[in-house]
């Protein structure tokens, strides 16, 4: 990390006399803090950026490598847009880890090995939350937090229990004086409540990275009692779903998916379709970046139909180009929110690809996620007792509420009247540091 990164990251930190409250909505994307002024005002954490901006979100990556300090190695950290740049300054020296949320109901992913030591999922956590909090001036032992959870973690066979205990053990682990917890839905709810004057049902839709959470809840401005919840479900899916099915449909052949090989000058057999399965979460090109993985493509490159695009593969794998397409991906996907088509432009060595994706093909891929999200909505109602007529108001957070196809599948069932977005990136952060005063 250079001496401009190292300027902006280490930050100095905040003292106060008594605890500081604050909420964080730490995302499997990106993270957020909202703190408590003395007044019962909130704020928006802005975050320095390496190009001497700044941001209210911090994209939640955690960058480790080593350098030589007195003739020992010493680990060294950051995070956020820091994060991709120690990657991107020495990817085959720095270990890039992202998504960690996406592991914590997952009970058989309990450590990692970075640098040959063996690291906890919550002991990785606490890492980024410590220098994420140093990236916002603050220290976390002067801050009471409510941080907040999905209804659903996403993952096969989530175990929702162990999901928490482990957010809330890598809280405590990071150092912060007390750890409250909260459905992020709900969250978002009391952020949505501010605007209200008058008693309503809302059903909230909390469209993050890797969860959609739907949360059905009475509301009543005048009185000064909690909202009360009537029904919670989620789906393991959001924005980087939609973001797969773009690299699916259009990265994914330029990479050989649809070629073929020979074992032994035998009968043509369909590449691993597993390799391409991987590339539904970028980081997962990481844990493909072995010598045995590596020389197994280049073995079925030997005798593949169209060797060029399984070498295309190998180099986005080696050379960890993987963050690159995300973004090229995550571009085109904003785009077809406003645009009937947008251009993917994409390029690594042996590889440019530009071309046009429409949003009617878009809308058509994405359609079996929408039909799963429509199923959230149906199981919120139906936990709630409730038919769509009897929701007053519909709110919704988190950037994939901008897909026209998410829009959509509310506004049919509910009226475009009824339906509000609103402080898509910070609501869940804001409506846990109001439910902390």
């Amino acid at each position: 990390m250079d001496s401009k990164v190292r300027e902006h990251y280490f930050a100095p930190t905040m003292t106060s006399p008594s605890p500081i409250q604050i909420g964080i909505d730490f995302g499997t994307t990106n993270s957020v803090i909202v703190i408590v002024q003395p007044d019962h005002s909130i704020q928006t954490i802005r975050f320095p950026t390496p190009d001497g901006g700044n941001s209210e979100t911090c994209q939640t990556l955690l960058a480790l490598w080593q350098e030589v300090e007195g003739g020992r190695r010493v680990l060294q950290r950051a995070v956020g847009p820091y994060a991709v740049e120690a990657h991107l300054d020495d990817p085959s020296e720095t270990r890039l880890i992202m998504s960690m949320k996406s592991y914590l109901a997952q009970a058989s992913f309990r450590e990692t090995q970075v640098f040959h030591q063996r690291l906890s999922l919550e002991s990785l956590i606490a890492t980024f939350l410590r220098q994420f909090m140093a990236l916002a001036g603050m220290d976390p032992a002067d801050c009471c937090v409510t941080v907040g959870r999905p209804v659903h973690f996403v993952g096969k066979n989530a175990d929702n229990a162990l999901g928490e205990a482990r957010l809330r053990a890598a809280f405590a682990q990071a150092g912060f004086a007390d750890v409250a917890v909260m459905m992020e839905p709900e969250a978002a709810g009391w952020r949505f409540m501010q605007r209200l004057d008058k008693p309503a049902t809302v059903l909230v839709g909390d469209f993050g990275g890797g969860t959609s959470d739907f949360s059905v809840m009475r509301f009543d401005p005048a009185s000064n009692e909690p909202a009360q919840p009537l029904g919670h479900a989620g789906v393991g899916l959001a924005g980087d779903q939609f973001d797969y099915r773009i690299i699916d449909n259009v990265v994914a052949p330029y990479l050989g998916r649809d070629c073929t090989f020979r074992i032994m000058g035998g009968e043509p057999l369909p590449v691993p379709i597993e390799w391409y399965h991987a590339l539904a979460r970028w980081h997962r090109l990481s844990l493909m970046r072995t010598p045995r993985i590596l020389n197994e493509i280049a073995d079925v490159a030997r005798t593949a139909s169209e060797p060029e695009k399984l070498k295309n593969l190998i180099e986005l794998v080696r050379e960890q180009h993987g963050q690159e397409l995300y973004n090229a991906v995550s571009a085109t996907k904003r785009a077809l929110s406003s645009s009937e088509n947008a251009e993917l432009s994409f390029s690594q060595p042996g590889l440019d690809i530009k071309t046009t994706v429409s949003r009617a093909d878009f809308d058509r891929w994405i359609a079996p996620d929408i039909a799963k999200l429509g199923e959230g909505i149906d199981l919120a109602l139906k936990k709630a007792s409730l038919t769509p007529d009897q929701i007053d108001r519909v709110f919704l957070t988190g950037g994939t509420s901008f897909v026209p196809a998410v829009r959509k599948l509310f506004t049919s069932r509910f009226g475009k009247d009824r339906v509000e977005l609103g402080g898509e990136f910070v609501s869940v952060a804001e409506g846990l540091a109001l439910a902390s005063v």
